[in-house]
């Protein structure tokens, strides 16, 4: 009674303190298995450089701005390739920054201050000032100094705001620690020296001229099922070529099966059908923009549109039909959809304006600014020039120092020579007024003060309503391809895989050498998840779950792990099959040569005993091995007969094709060269420009990186 009267009293005690042992042990098993730590948020680590640490978050805010920044120059929605190239470019600018930066602190390269003012006030301001397109003359598209004068008193000013001058302050910063970086890549070039000697032979191998015979036994010649592989050969091939096998991030390989959810024909004729009960309804509409809100997938407003504006086939019926004219439905980008030729109207080709651009939030609201853009309008109309205005109220400053002009644009918005997208409102509002009226206009950006400077050309222009469905897959259809990807799953096991997926009759797909960072697999785009997963899984492991990517249900297994640095025998073994294999081959044909040679004194009497033919061949050159009736560059061969002695016959040679014998005929020596000027100069030019990407591959080489991008993005 005792002992149990004591577990009574203390077993809530007990208790706790097994629950708590039980989950400080879980803990510390998940975080030694992620690479966590208790004592350090690495969450927001993305990677460390030599011992300085890249932030998440900062790297988010630079991925942002240079995405921002394609999408704004290629004017269309990015891909996940896209998207994924981007990043990585992103991450390659961080890295190469961080390093650049600690060599150019080791060297203390600075901007001084007089240097500074040069680069900006001078009389030859640095170059990424001098193509800033606000500091362009309007005729001449030349920079203007008088122009970015103007937009340097107004930044030193009061009347600048605070956006403003932080804008300019990290531009400026930009530039200064662009020119420490030329100072850097200055002193790496300024150490590359070209000596006669390698002019010379630069000259040598791209003008001397050998002429010559051979015969080849192609690694064709033997069925591969003759040759017998041992694991000698694969070492003494991988012992050979072990610096090929670099891997220069870790990679993982795994198969999976994918169950398709993609729509049914069912499906598609049931969407079919419920667009095709919208024909008649659009076909009485009075309210066609707001039919398309209601019934349309994409809820487009309905603006006009110039011709080459729709779809080929489109817009050759639209531009061709009367107004009320209905088409459809038809199939396009994976939707079915119809259109209705709503309006029709000739306008102007382009419209030129000026504005000022005033911000709600500094003026205390919508109606605020635009009880500003009135009084302005007032004293302009009263006879105050628009330019009076425009530095100091206008918040625009690209347009501002060009007095608020913006280019011309037509009635999409669309700015001449590429140069963006004028806003819907702003764009509808002026073509609507008249020449030389000022206008009044709201917009995402705020309140704009327009003045409509001219308006050119006709054209003819549409209103196209369309209203369209995606094709997607039912719920049922849906349902069927998971239920079978879960019940495939559930028969897994380690070993299972291949003959699951034969039962199954689905195919098994295999993903080589994913990086950490992909973002899609062959045919499959937004498959990060699977490849995150990749990256904390070990060799034959399963998923846990079955990964919804698109309309594909996929489960995979991985196969292989690829680490960063020399890849080891059984990680190549076979990758490199083909290479050991033709090595193999390469013995049993020099034998066969061997055995022609014995005996022949001509390059004819070797190949007819080796049962191959003689080839003669003319005026090759050593910069260029390429042999007549071979493919790709036999590096090795052209190397060896440009060694060789006239008229002597060669031993066998291994090439890429096959195994090859020669006998050289005669050499053409160019004229001497007699100044290497020249020639000096094209060579130092190639190694100044491999210099950059180089010293940064260098520096990459010898840096230490820990890279998370698996983990974290």
């Amino acid at each position: 009674m005792g002992i149990m009267g004591f577990l009574r009293e203390r077993m809530g005690k007990i208790l706790a303190i097994f629950i708590g042992v039980a989950l400080f042990a879980f803990i510390v098993s998940e975080v030694v298995r992620s690479g966590g730590s208790f004592f350090r948020d690495d969450r927001n680590e993305l990677a460390e450089v030599n011992g300085e640490k890249v932030q998440l978050d900062e790297f988010n805010k630079r991925l942002d701005q240079n995405t921002n920044q394609f999408r704004q120059q290629s004017g269309q929605s990015l891909s996940p390739q896209i998207l994924n190239y981007v990043q990585e470019t992103t991450w390659n600018q961080v890295i190469s920054e961080l390093l650049l930066n600690k060599e150019i602190e080791k060297l203390g390269l600075t901007v001084g201050d007089d240097e500074a003012a040069a680069m900006v006030t001078g009389n030859n301001p640095d170059q990424q000032i001098t193509r800033v397109p606000q500091f362009a003359d309007q005729q001449t598209g030349q920079f203007d100094k008088n122009k970015l004068n103007q937009y340097l008193s107004f930044i030193s000013s009061s009347k600048a705001d605070t956006a403003s001058k932080r804008q300019w302050g990290e531009f400026l910063k930009q530039v200064f620690e662009a020119k420490q970086k030329t100072k850097y890549m200055a002193i790496v070039t300024n150490g590359l020296y070209v000596n006669s000697l390698e002019a010379n032979d630069d000259y040598r191998a791209k003008n001397k001229l050998v002429s010559f015979k051979y015969a080849t036994l192609d690694y064709a010649s033997i069925p591969d099922a003759k040759v017998t592989l041992t694991d000698a050969d694969y070492s003494a091939y991988y012992d050979a070529h072990k610096a090929e096998f670099k891997n220069q991030q870790e990679t993982r390989s795994f198969d999976y099966v994918a169950f398709n959810g993609s729509p049914s024909k069912e499906d598609s004729a049931a969407i079919k059908t419920e667009v095709n009960k919208l024909v008649d309804s659009i076909k009485v509409s009075t309210n066609d923009s707001l039919f398309v809100q209601i019934n349309s997938e994409t809820k487009t407003p309905l603006v006009f549109q110039k011709k080459g504006s729709f779809e080929p086939k489109l817009d050759t019926l639209m531009f061709n039909a009367a107004k009320g004219f209905v088409y459809g439905p038809y199939v396009s980008n994976g939707s079915y959809k119809i259109a209705k030729l709503s309006d029709v109207k000739t306008t102007f080709d382009s419209v030129r304006t000026r504005h000022i651009l005033i911000n709600p939030q500094a003026e205390g609201g919508i109606e605020k600014a635009r009880a500003k853009a009135d009084s302005l309008k007032k004293l302009i109309e009263g006879g105050r020039p628009f330019t009076d205005f425009v530095a100091t109220f206008s918040t625009d400053k690209g347009s501002a120092v060009k007095g608020g002009e913006i280019p011309s644009f037509d009635v999409n918005g669309l700015m001449a020579g590429g140069q963006g997208q004028i806003t819907a409102e702003y764009a509808n509002a002026a073509f609507k007024a008249s020449k030389g009226s000022l206008i009044v206009v709201t917009s995402q950006f705020g309140v704009h003060l327009i003045q409509v400077e001219d308006q050119k050309g006709s054209v003819k222009v549409i209103k196209v309503a369309i209203v369209d469905k995606p094709i997607v897959a039912s719920s049922k259809t849906q349902t069927v391809a998971y239920s079978k990807a879960q019940g495939f799953l559930a028969a897994l096991t380690k070993d299972n895989f291949d003959a699951e997926a034969k039962k199954e009759g689905v195919k098994k797909l295999t993903a080589d050498d994913v990086a950490g960072t992909a973002s899609g697999l062959p045919g499959l785009d937004n498959a990060r998840e699977v490849v995150r997963w990749a990256f904390k899984a070990d060799k034959g492991d399963l998923a846990d779950k079955v990964f919804t990517v698109g309309d594909q249900y996929i489960i995979p297994r991985l196969t292989q792990i690829k680490p960063k640095g020399i890849l080891p025998l059984d990680v190549v073994k076979k990758q490199i099959e083909p290479a050991v294999r033709n090595e193999v081959k390469a013995k049993q044909l020099n034998e066969k040569f061997a055995a022609a040679l014995n005996g022949s004194s001509s390059i004819d009497q070797v190949a007819q005993k080796a049962g191959t033919k003689a080839v003669p061949v003319q005026n090759i050159v050593f910069a260029n091995p390429i042999i007549p009736g071979q493919q790709g560059a036999e590096y090795k061969v052209v190397g060896s007969i440009f060694g060789s002695k006239p008229g002597a016959l060669s031993k066998p040679i291994n090439g890429q094709q096959g195994v090859f014998v020669y006998i050289v005929d005669g050499f053409t020596n160019p004229a001497p060269l007699t100044n290497n000027l020249r020639q000096k100069q094209q060579i130092a030019q190639t190694l100044i420009q491999r210099a950059d990407g180089q010293v940064l591959d260098a520096l990459k080489d010898n840096a230490n990186v820990k890279d998370n991008r698996a983990k974290l993005l």
